[in-house]
């Protein structure tokens, strides 16, 4: 009789134990591609034994989010909505002035924007840590870098 073999499937203790960090470079990066990239380090996707209903994901630092770039004319045309949840208050703020006043939002805006939208998601997204510059304070976790 032939058989299929079963996918092994990770418990949430397995995933826990199992479970390391990555040091990303954004220097030079293609935005959306590396978000990509990093959502799916995020949820997990890289590994041999994804299993969809548990946090297997590995946790991702981020130094010189500063200098991640985009292509086109996505500098000049790019904008950033956001709602204060009064009559009129909506506030669009161009991909020039949130790269120079705060360029973490711009990596943790597109990375959010391709995680699911569950409480698992959520979960993900929380061991995303993103620092302007090339200092970051994780080196208890021996984070291993990554070439992209």
């Amino acid at each position: 009789m032939n058989r299929k073999q079963n996918t092994p499937l990770l418990t949430k203790q397995e995933a826990l134990n199992s479970r390391r960090w990555y040091l990303f470079d954004a220097t030079g990066k293609t935005l959306g591609r590396f978000a990509s990239e990093v959502a799916k380090v995020l949820r997990g996707k890289h590994r041999p034994d994804f299993t969809a209903h548990v946090d297997c994901g590995d946790g991702v630092i981020i130094i010189n989010a500063e200098k991640i770039e985009v292509t086109g004319m996505k500098e000049a045309r790019k904008i950033y909505r956001r709602y204060t949840g009064f009559i009129g208050g909506l506030r669009e703020v161009p991909y020039s002035t949130m790269k120079a006043r705060n360029p973490k939002y711009i990596l943790e805006h597109a990375i959010k924007g391709m995680m699911p939208k569950t409480r698992l998601g959520g979960q993900q997204v929380k061991k995303l840590r993103i620092y302007v510059g090339d200092q970051h304070d994780m080196q208890a976790q021996n984070p291993t870098p990554v070439n992209l």
